[in-house]
C-alpha cells in the first residue's frame, strides 16, 4: 500500500479520484466517456414503455454492501451528462454519491410535463398539452421508483431535477406529491403556464403543507425581457407586459415560498444574470445540488490536516458528522469515503502517530465492514507494530471477504515470520 507523505493531499485527492474513475468507467476505446445505460419501464397509466438512462456510482460494484440515494432527472437524455459530471467532481465531498435516473422526455414532452389544459390562444400547444403531469407522476411513483428500488441498492432518499417544463413539473410534484422526493431542483421553471395557474393553486398548499425535511432550489435566467435589455432584476416587477411574464412568474412564486417559511421548506433561489434559458441548466445543476445538500460538505478539514489535532478530537468530529448525516437522510451514512479514512491512516503512520493510524483503520472497518482493503490496511498497522499474529488475522479476513490471491500470498509470507 502506497504511503502518503503530505496531509494536505487529503481533500484534493478525493476529487481527482472521482475524475479518474469517471474515465475508467468507459466501456469502449472509441469514446472518451459513455454515460447512462438505456432501460425502460411499462406504465399502466400511460399505456406505453418509458425509456430512462441509468448511471451507477463509480464504486457501485466495489462496495457491494453500500446503498445510494437516487437522483431523478427530467429530460434525462439532455441533462444526464451534466449531472454526471457534477457528481464526478463533487460526489463524496460536497454531495453524496448517487444513482442517477435520467428519464427520457423526447416524446410527448409537453403532454407529460404540463399541469393543466390551456385555451386556444396557441393551437400548437393546445394540441400537445393534455394536462398529463398527474399521469406522468403516477408513472414515476408506481412504476419507475419501485423498479429502481427493487433492482438496485437504492435508499428512499430521492432528488428530482427538471428544467423549463421539467421545472414546472418539479414544482407540481412538490405541491401535489411532496412525499415522493426529499429535494426538488427547478431550473428556470415555466411557471407562467396557463396564466400562472400552478402559482395560484400553490397559495393554500404552501400555507398549510408541512415541508419539514424537504428542500427546494429555483433558478432564473438573466434574459428577463426578450426585447428590452434595460429590464433588470431590480425593475422587472414594474413591467406588466407579456414579455416578462416568465420572469415575473418565477419571482412571484419564489416570494410566495419565502412568505410561508413556517411550513419548514428549506428554500434557496438564485438569479443568473449572464445565462439564457438554454444555458442555465449547467450552473443551476452544480449550484442547486450543492445547495440542496448544504451541510453534507466536510467540516473542519483543517483539523484533519494538522498533525497536532488529538485523536479524541478527530473521533468526535467523525462521530458528530455521522450523527448529523443519519439525522438528515434518515438512515446510517458513512461520514467519509473509505479511501479518505484509509489514506488518513497511512499518512499518520508515516508521521509515526500509531494511535491515530489505528483509529482511522478502525473507522474504515466499522463503516465499510465488507472492505478487504480496510482489513488489509489494519494488517499493515499491526505488521509495523511487530504484532505479526494480528497482522495475519486481519489479512485472513481480507482474503475471506475478497478471495484474492494477493491476500493469500501475504498470509504465507507473514506466517514465515511468525
Amino acid at each position: 500500500m502506497t504511503k502518503w507523505i503530505s496531509l494536505l493531499l487529503i481533500i484534493g485527492w478525493i476529487f481527482s479520484t472521482h475524475q479518474v474513475a469517471m474515465g475508467q468507467t468507459n466501456q469502449s476505446s472509441q469514446f472518451l466517456q459513455t454515460v447512462g445505460v438505456l432501460d425502460s419501464v411499462y406504465s399502466e397509466r400511460l399505456k406505453e414503455f418509458r425509456k430512462f438512462f441509468l448511471q451507477l456510482p463509480v464504486d457501485y460494484q466495489d462496495n457491494r454492501d453500500k446503498q445510494y440515494p437516487l437522483v431523478f432527472i427530467i429530460d434525462g437524455e439532455v441533462l444526464l451528462p451534466t449531472v454526471n459530471n457534477v457528481q464526478g467532481f463533487y460526489g463524496g465531498g460536497f454531495i453524496p454519491e448517487a444513482i442517477l435516473i435520467a428519464i427520457s422526455n423526447d416524446q410527448n414532452r409537453t403532454r407529460d410535463l404540463t399541469t393543466s389544459k390551456i385555451n386556444d390562444k396557441n393551437r400548437d400547444l393546445v394540441d400537445e398539452a393534455k394536462s398529463g403531469a398527474a399521469d406522468f407522476s403516477n408513472f414515476i411513483e408506481a412504476g419507475l421508483i419501485p423498479y429502481v428500488e427493487n433492482n438496485y441498492r437504492a435508499t428512499n432518499y430521492r432528488t428530482l431535477i427538471g428544467h423549463s417544463y421539467g421545472g414546472l413539473f418539479t414544482i407540481y410534484t412538490l405541491l401535489n406529491h411532496p412525499y415522493l422526493f426529499s429535494n426538488y431542483l427547478a431550473i428556470d421553471p415555466s411557471l407562467d403556464w396557463d396564466d400562472q395557474k400552478l402559482i395560484k393553486e400553490a397559495q393554500e398548499t404552501l400555507t398549510n403543507q408541512d415541508y419539514h425535511g424537504k428542500s427546494l432550489f429555483i433558478s432564473l435566467n438573466g434574459q428577463l425581457h426578450m426585447q428590452k435589455p434595460q429590464v433588470t432584476i431590480e425593475n422587472v416587477m414594474q413591467d406588466t407586459s407579456v414579455f416578462i411574464l416568465f420572469a415575473r412568474s418565477n419571482i412571484i412564486f419564489s416570494n410566495t415560498v419565502k412568505q410561508n417559511n413556517q411550513n419548514g421548506l428549506n428554500f434557496k433561489w438564485k438569479f443568473y444574470p449572464r445565462e439564457l434559458h438554454g444555458t442555465i441548466p449547467f450552473p443551476s445543476i452544480m449550484d442547486g445540488l450543492i445547495a440542496l445538500f448544504d451541510g453534507y460538505q466536510w467540516e473542519e478539514t483543517d483539523k484533519f490536516n494538522s498533525p497536532e489535532t488529538p485523536k479524541e478530537e478527530i473521533l468526535k468530529i467523525v462521530n458528530d458528522r455521522a450523527n448529523k448525516l443519519q439525522s438528515h437522510f434518515g438512515y446510517s451514512v458513512p461520514p467519509y469515503p473509505e479511501d479518505i479514512l484509509i489514506m488518513s491512516g497511512y499518512m499518520n503512520m508515516d508521521m509515526q502517530q500509531p494511535d491515530k493510524t489505528k483509529m482511522y483503520f478502525e473507522l474504515a472497518i466499522n463503516y465499510y465492514p465488507q472492505s478487504a482493503n480496510a482489513y488489509d490496511s489494519m494488517a499493515d498497522y499491526y505488521e509495523a507494530a511487530g504484532d505479526i499474529a494480528n497482522a495475519i488475522r486481519y489479512v485472513a479476513k481480507a482474503f475471506e471477504i475478497s478471495g484474492k490471491d494477493q491476500y493469500k500470498d501475504r498470509m504465507k509470507k507473514l506466517e514465515k515470520r511468525n
